[in-house]
């Protein structure tokens, strides 16, 4: 009684932790912004970008062009392009609707401090997000399915019994087909992603199976409290601290870097990248994917190892009959 009564408050309290606190903090931490433009234009832009002082990184471009494929190459989320009609924003609201909407509004304001309220700034979004899921809020609920699909399989594996061998092709084929259907909800039903199919499909398997191979990984080698430590840690703190809905770089420190350290963050990012960025910067979150996988199946391999050789050690071999002669009469 004492243990329930404690630990629903404590967990209460670490869910609202988790899922409120980030979304509440929601702001510009050194978000990468591009200026291009004449050098003396750009160096007052940058001026008054650092009157933010921590929410921006800038960086600088020779023109428009270079901070078009800077934006498509996803090294900044945005572009100011300083030009003789007043000054030009650049977004990519497929990278993330939220904080579009606040490169607009931040420009929009700063440019009426410069040039009165009579200041227009004109607006292109280079990459856009799907024309079905203008906010991203279809995309950003995606990624709490793909972890609890993950924590899911991972457990009816461990709780199956199954092992070794057998639970990793389990957990392979099962994330493929999670990849397969979820393709066909997300990009063929709903039309929220827009890049190539199986490029899409494969991110996603790879995110739950990243999720369901550490899940599973952590159970051979703890038990079943393994798929506990395994599930709270990726659905109370990798799927808040993913960003999805928003941006790492608006998340509160270090939460965005540590959400992109876990598998929903890094699926996110993945999916992004292939659905609407042509796998751009897909690199860097495919491989914290891959590493969590293979570090998972390989622990589902040690783990049913050091379970056999615990089996093996403790079973004592039979003595042989002994054998008898028979007595001698008299």
């Amino acid at each position: 009684m004492i243990a329930v009564v404690v630990l629903v408050p404590v967990l209460v309290a670490l869910a609202l932790w988790a899922f409120a606190w980030p979304a509440a903090r929601l702001a510009p931490r050194d978000l990468p912004l591009g200026v291009a433009g004449p050098a003396t234009a750009v160096t007052q832009v940058e001026r008054q970008l650092s009157a933010h002082e921590g929410a921006f990184e800038v960086h600088r471009y020779a023109d428009e062009a270079a901070a078009r494929d800077a934006i498509k190459d996803r090294t900044v989320y945005g572009a100011v392009v300083v030009t003789a009609q007043g000054p030009k924003l650049l977004t990519a609201s497929a990278a993330s609707p939220v904080v579009a909407q606040l490169l607009q509004q931040a420009v929009t304001e700063q440019a009426a401090r410069s040039g009165g309220s009579g200041a227009q700034v004109r607006t292109v979004d280079v990459v856009p997000a799907a024309a079905n899921d203008p906010r991203g809020a279809a995309f950003g609920a995606s990624v709490l399915p793909l972890a609890l699909a993950g924590v899911a399989a991972g457990a009816v594996v461990t709780l199956l019994g199954l092992r070794g061998v057998r639970a990793v092709g389990a957990l392979v084929a099962a994330a493929a087909l999670v990849g397969v259907v979820a393709a066909a909800l997300a990009h063929s039903w709903l039309g929220v992603l827009t890049g190539d199919w199986w490029a899409e499909a494969a991110a996603l398997g790879l995110t739950t199976l990243a999720v369901s191979g550490a899940v599973a990984g952590l159970a051979a080698l703890l038990g079943t409290a393994g798929i506990g430590l395994g599930g709270l840690t990726v659905v109370l703190l990798g799927n808040p601290f993913s960003g999805a809905s928003s941006a790492p770089q608006l998340l509160p420190d270090p939460v965005g870097t540590i959400g992109q350290w876990l598998p929903p963050g890094a699926g996110a990012s993945l999916l992004r990248s292939v659905s609407f960025f042509d796998g751009a910067a897909a690199l860097g979150p495919a491989l914290t994917l891959t590493w969590w996988a293979v570090l998972g199946l390989g622990a589902i391999l040690l783990g049913s190892a050091l379970k056999r050789r615990t089996e093996d050690g403790n079973s004592e071999p039979v003595p042989a009959a002994t054998e008898r002669k028979p007595a001698l009469a008299n």
